[in-house]
């Protein structure tokens, strides 16, 4: 039996992924649509901002959206392990470089702005579905781990590289000229997938439907070990994203330079989880991880320098590696067939919780300020993480 130092197999490295068929252009296609994501956030969070002075219209522009998940989980999520992946992804690429190129003209009235969002954030929850479900066929069995650590590396390099694009770009363009960067980004990730998928069949057959896709939520979330990882995959994680929603209201001209060093701390995250902790290691680490990600933000309330909310923000994304840790569980209490399915109801509920987050934070920044609210919500954060622990923990001794 292989010992938890055993150094990464051939199959589980990350060169080998690259020579996996499929993998670059899905791994290329995320990147493009990631800094497209990321470009369009700050852009429009920025513009909000300037236009109304609304620390929960901002962040609401941002993170608002995920709110839609809920929607797209509940009607649409059947989607995921029944439709063909390729003609998917591309699809849905192309309905956000279109919406994103809409929102970016400048006469459209705000309203109109947040419905189109909604819209998004509808069709995001299908995406998440897809595309990590087509992840976890690709790679052999057991690689599934390793290789989202790597698009989360990835994500994160995009992140910092797109937030400090953007925040460079807004200082000489307008945020309608960069949403049309993101729209343009939006249609290479299309034309990666397109040209660099092959057309997969589903893998479950059965027509997608709402009816389906409630019957396979309650499946999901029958088994109390599962639910318990889900909570623990959004709640936590979708608190501290409330935090982070408020960085522009909290100091408008660093918050690119905020957002890059949570994106840099996620890789840094990202790395040590993935590549760097052996197996038994990592299933030690989720819970020291969830309360690593909200303790920094305290330093907040005090108002310190940028270098000291920067130092803060990196030290606490280096906690979002712990969702690495509960995506293997989950896979671990999943069967396959319904891999992509899970996948996308944790995605759908991560965002959606991310969503409800910046709602919430940004009401109560209205009531007081931008850094009472962020200290509220990573405290709370902080006690939901013990609080599911010790349900965990009873769990496990009563069996």
């Amino acid at each position: 039996m292989p010992s938890d130092t055993a150094a990464p197999t051939a199959t589980t490295s990350y060169r080998s992924f690259l020579a996996t068929p499929e993998f670059t252009p899905l791994f290329l296609s995320s990147a493009a649509h990631v800094a497209a994501q990321t470009l369009a956030g700050l852009a429009l969070g920025t513009h909000v901002y300037g236009e109304t002075a609304s620390p929960l219209l901002s962040a609401l522009s941002m993170f608002g959206p995920s709110i839609a998940q809920v929607l797209g989980a509940t009607f649409l999520l059947s989607g995921a392990d029944r439709l063909r992946p390729r003609t998917t992804l591309t699809t849905l690429s192309l309905t956000f470089a279109a919406t994103t190129a809409l929102i970016a003209l400048p006469a459209l009235p705000l309203p109109a702005v947040f419905a189109v969002l909604l819209l998004q954030g509808l069709v995001s929850a299908l995406g998440g579905g897809v595309r990590w479900g087509l992840l976890n066929e690709i790679l052999p069995n057991g690689a599934y781990l390793t290789g989202r650590s790597l698009f989360n590396m990835m994500n994160g390099l995009m992140q910092i590289g797109g937030y400090a694009t953007a925040g460079l770009l807004l200082t000489i363009v307008s945020p309608p000229q960069v949403l049309t960067l993101a729209a343009l980004l939006y249609v290479t990730s299309a034309v990666t997938a397109r040209a660099g998928l092959t057309e997969r069949p589903p893998r479950t057959t059965g027509r997608p439907t709402p009816a389906e896709t409630w019957r396979t939520n309650a499946e999901l979330w029958r088994d109390r070990p599962r639910r318990l990882t889900y909570l623990g995959l959004w709640i936590p994680n979708g608190l501290i994203v409330g935090c982070e929603s408020l960085f522009v209201p909290y100091d408008p001209t660093a918050a690119g330079t905020l957002f890059a060093c949570a994106a840099l701390g996620m890789l840094i995250g990202d790395v040590t989880v993935g590549r760097v902790l052996t197996p038994a290691q990592r299933r030690r680490t989720a819970t020291p991880l969830l309360l690593l990600l909200a303790a920094p933000y305290a330093a907040f309330a005090l108002h310190p320098p940028l270098a000291v909310t920067a130092v803060a923000t990196t030290l606490a994304s280096i906690g979002f590696g712990a969702s690495l840790v509960q995506q293997e569980r989950l896979m671990e209490l999943t069967p396959s067939q319904l891999s992509g399915h899970a996948l996308g109801l944790h995605s759908s509920g991560m965002l959606t919780l991310q969503g409800l987050s910046a709602t919430a934070a940004g009401s109560l920044a209205q009531l007081s300020s931008p850094a009472t609210a962020m200290t509220a919500m990573a405290a709370t954060s902080v006690a939901v993480t013990l609080t599911l622990h010790l349900a965990d923990k009873g769990r496990r001794i009563r069996h």
